[in-house]
């Protein structure tokens, strides 16, 4: 009978035994459970809700640096019950290979946003190169007192002063026989000049033949009281030749209107990469009876453009009249020159001298100083230290306006 009971509290022992140890390995094999939830990011939007749209922002804020902190923070998963909730464990589990790898990268770039100035952006060059060079390039050119061109000089052989002051500094200076012209032919077609039409028409005609080379352009304009652009820019000279003949004369004169149109719309558009000489030739008597601007108005306009207006004239009696002095003033303003042919066949004349000069020219660029980005007129003052030197230049430009 004592055998018996000794038995039975054995047995019992036993149990409690195998129940503790049952225990035991539950304990163990939860520890390592609870360590995994603790290294991935999955817990992290299971303590919050069971609703998608909830964790979805919590991953936004912190895509790149929730997989590194999640690490080394194991109070997160503190409040979680342990391993006897199987849903909070194994629901979690497939969300973090599908859920945050597809959101981060679909997301990066509005989370890297703020950061994006600090890093180089290739699609937007202009940006950061958009720079405004303030150079002045003068076209100009010396003759003796008689009228003959000298070449040869160098740039201690003049004095230059920009409203007033001399500049900061010289860049280029050289003598241009060969930059390529942009010349536009403004041929009077009012009916004062009727009966000279046509040797201005063969005068023109010939001149472009002689000066065109291949890198130049010309256009052809007749204008009365409005303009009629007979060939746009171009180096064929067939096209010029036909543009000049089909021009008719007849009606008042409008030159203050034409000469500001043309060069507003054809000069002051042209962009070009290198430095280009910009020409007017205007034949004309320099009589206006139409125009609606005011002659300083097209002064203005041939400046804001950088034209020279070289004009001649078509008026060949023996008394210069108010025409003459107009054609002077528009040439000397621009840094052109009038030329008053004594009888009519001397307007071909005209055109060689125009023809030698655009070939004998000094080109000087400079910097400016005390610069102001107003649109304010500057005044240019060129002069050689050889007295015997006549220099001929434009009389001053626009200062540009600030970059829009």
């Amino acid at each position: 009978m004592t055998r018996v009971i000794i038995l039975n509290r054995i047995m019992r022992a036993s149990e409690r035994n195998r129940s503790l140890f049952l225990l035991c390995l539950l304990t163990v094999a939860a520890v390592p459970l609870r360590a995994q939830t603790t290294a991935t990011p999955a817990p992290v939007p299971a303590t919050q809700t069971t609703t998608p749209q909830t964790t979805a922002p919590s991953a936004t804020t912190a895509p790149a640096s929730a997989p590194h902190e999640s690490a080394p923070q194991p109070a997160t998963p503190a409040p979680q019950p342990p391993a006897a909730s199987p849903q909070t464990t194994t629901s979690p589990a497939p969300q973090t290979p599908g859920t945050q790898p597809a959101a981060s990268p679909a997301q990066q770039p509005s989370a890297q946003q703020p950061g994006a100035p600090s890093l180089p952006n290739p699609d937007q060059p202009t940006e950061t190169i958009k720079v405004q060079v303030n150079e002045v390039n003068l076209i100009f050119t010396v003759t003796d007192k008689k009228g003959k061109f000298i070449t040869g000089l160098k740039r201690e052989n003049f004095g230059l002063l920009d409203d007033g002051r001399p500049p900061l500094a010289v860049l280029r200076f050289t003598q241009q026989t060969n930059l390529p012209l942009r010349v536009g032919i403004m041929l009077d077609t009012s009916s004062s000049i009727r009966q000279r039409f046509q040797f201005e028409q063969d005068s023109a005609i010939e001149f472009l033949l002689q000066i065109l080379h291949r890198d130049d352009r010309a256009f052809v304009e007749g204008f009365d009281i409005q303009t009629d652009l007979a060939q746009d820019f171009t180096n064929n000279v067939d096209l010029l030749n036909q543009g000049i003949r089909k021009l008719r004369p007849g009606g008042g004169t409008a030159l203050f209107d034409a000469l500001y149109k043309t060069c507003k719309d054809q000069m002051l558009p042209l962009q070009e990469t290198g430095a280009v000489r910009r020409a007017l030739i205007l034949v004309s008597d320099g009589d206006d009876n139409y125009s609606r601007v005011e002659e300083s108005d097209a002064i203005k306009m041939c400046q804001r453009a950088d034209t020279i207006v070289y004009t001649i004239s078509t008026n060949i009696s023996p008394s210069k009249d108010k025409g003459d002095d107009v054609l002077k003033q528009i040439s000397e303003a621009t840094g052109g020159q009038p030329f008053y042919p004594i009888k009519l066949e001397d307007v071909a004349i005209g055109f060689r001298n125009i023809e030698e000069e655009l070939r004998s020219q000094y080109h000087l660029v400079y910097r400016p100083a005390n610069l102001k980005m107003d649109g304010s007129f500057r005044t240019i003052y060129l002069q050689a230290t050889d007295p015997r030197f006549h220099v001929r230049a434009q009389k001053g430009y626009f200062a540009p306006r600030p970059a829009q």
